[in-house]
């Protein structure tokens, strides 16, 4: 025989729905606070996946063309202009850029440079570079992978990812 489980007294569930509406408001605030944060929405962090993607890309290519004619090549930079406020601007590459085989498409987020340096040791190091201003304040985000004479990469560097 069953025993008869007692009813939840009314006033109980009348609690647990209020803790409930309270947690939610808190959870959705703290979700708010963190996206203000992270810039409001105005730098797109999803856009610095471009960046990403494309330093690598573009030391690929670096590589590539060393492999194949024996130099690194400087390149760019390109766009002229930073990019600013999340906009795309056209991507043109330079001559270089063109020999490279560089083509992130026809429009970018970020301005994308090459530069060749001599290290203390006398050896050439590459810098892949992406700059870009997604939320238009002045402060630019620079993104970097560093080629070495051996042909190893660096992990990309990043600073300030949502400017």
């Amino acid at each position: 025989m069953e025993s008869p489980v007692p009813d939840e007294p009314r006033g109980a569930r009348k609690k647990l729905g209020l803790a409930a509406v309270v947690l939610g408001v808190l959870v959705v605030l703290g979700g708010a606070f963190f996206f203000l944060r992270r810039g409001g929405g105005v730098g797109d962090p999803s856009l610095a996946n471009e960046a990403r993607v494309n330093v690598l890309r573009l030391c690929g290519d670096v590589q590539s063309f060393r492999d194949e004619h024996g130099v690194f090549l400087a390149a760019g930079p390109v766009p002229r202009e930073v990019p600013r406020g999340g906009e795309p601007l056209p991507f043109e590459p330079d001559d270089h850029l063109k020999q490279l085989g560089f083509n992130p498409g026809e429009h970018v987020h970020y301005q994308y440079q090459v530069v060749v340096q001599e290290t203390p040791l006398g050896e050439a190091e590459v810098t892949c570079i992406a700059r870009g201003d997604l939320d238009g304040d002045g402060q630019v985000s620079v993104f970097s992978v560093t080629l070495d004479a051996n042909g190893m990469t660096s992990p990309v560097k990043v600073e300030r990812e949502t400017e």
